[in-house]
């Protein structure tokens, strides 16, 4: 019972954070508020990302050569630097991802 109420309680929070733009749609942010609010999506990717990088395992650092999750991600951000191409980005960060798994050995096939 205490699971359902807590799964309760944060779907009404989330609705009531998510309609409060709604039910007061003259609301301003201040500019601070307003820039700060603009690298959210950079922020919440980069910590998505970043870790599955670093930690393939999810345990142990992995900064090493034989990383392909690493070498792809900074192919990636080198690609996207280069190009501004969001398709360019992903088909060239797949493409290095598994190539360098494929030459490093460690496709499971």
């Amino acid at each position: 019972m205490q699971i359902w109420m807590l799964i309760l309680g944060m779907a009404l929070v989330t609705f009531a954070i998510r309609y409060s733009l709604f039910a007061f749609p003259d609301l301003r942010f201040p500019p601070l508020v307003r820039q700060g609010l603009h690298y959210v999506p950079t922020a919440v990717l980069t910590a998505i990302v970043v870790p599955g990088m670093l930690l393939p395992d999810g345990q142990h650092w992995a900064l090493r050569l034989d990383n392909a999750y690493m070498l792809a991600g900074l192919a990636a951000i080198a690609i996207a630097a280069i190009t501004r191409h969001l398709l360019a980005t992903i088909g060239g960060g797949l493409l290095v991802f598994f190539l360098l798994r494929w030459s490093l050995g460690q496709l499971p096939l």
